[in-house]
């Protein structure tokens, strides 16, 4: 089944010079999908715009068959859309706890201390300190708790933004574990990733994206020696995009 659908989206900034040239491309439910690319390709601003953060100029996004072409972001997590974005992605004043508290605002009330819970289970490393201000977490731990604010509303789609910018490789690797289990929770994972060997290891099929259009889509296994990657990187030779 089908959890999301862009076609032809074109986004960007400015009407006249967009950014995002007509990408298209379905992701199934339970699939998990890195986005790879050359600085400047679009990745993040693709994903922003599904996430409702950058302004759509044509095409059209579907989350599980139905139409959220430029919804507003807290429209779009109610609709089962989770969007972790690279920085700025929790509150570091407050507390594990009061953060994920803020995030549950959108749930019914007598589902907010069930969905918490569920969240210091699924990170061991948060539940140990609850009360701990976010603020001294590791970037990994800080990586964590923003997928755990994400996860809280149980999205059907989960798009990340480069969640391994600025780590330590341990770090990387902690995060990208975490990834890992909450892939097997059957939730969506749609990664944008400089790392790409953690990307590749991580997901089932890669997109590439180079000057804002799709020069790639297929198994991330075709990609594992990375002739091809890099030929799409360098711009050597356009490769035939699978649908």
């Amino acid at each position: 089944m089908t959890a999301l659908v862009l076609d032809d989206l074109r986004a960007g900034y400015d009407r006249d010079l967009p950014i995002v040239k007509g990408v298209s491309f379905t992701v199934t439910k339970g699939e998990a999908v890195c986005i790879l690319g050359p600085n400047g390709a679009g990745k993040s601003t693709m994903i922003k715009a599904v996430a409702g953060l950058v302004p759509c100029f044509g095409g059209r996004v579907q989350l599980d068959g139905r139409e959220i072409t430029g919804l507003p972001s807290h429209e779009l997590v109610r609709k089962g859309m989770g969007f972790v974005p690279q920085t700025e992605n929790i509150f570091t004043r407050l507390s594990i706890l009061e953060n994920l508290q803020i995030a549950a605002q959108l749930l019914p009330r007598q589902d907010r201390a069930r969905r918490i819970e569920a969240m210091l289970a699924m990170f061991p490393d948060l539940s140990s300190r609850p009360r701990e201000l976010a603020g001294a977490l590791s970037g990994g731990q800080r990586q964590m708790l923003a997928a755990a604010r994400a996860l809280l509303n149980e999205p059907q789609v989960l798009m990340l933004d480069e969640p391994s910018a600025g780590l330590s490789p341990k770090l990387v690797g902690q995060v990208f574990d975490t990834l890992r289990r909450i892939s097997d929770t059957g939730v969506t994972l749609l990664l944008v990733e400089q790392n790409v060997r953690a990307a590749l290891g991580l997901t089932d099929r890669a997109l590439v994206l180079v000057d804002g259009q799709l020069a790639h889509d297929g198994p991330t296994v075709d990609l594992h020696d990375g002739k091809l990657l890099g030929e799409l990187f360098l711009g050597h030779r356009a490769a035939e995009t699978r649908a």
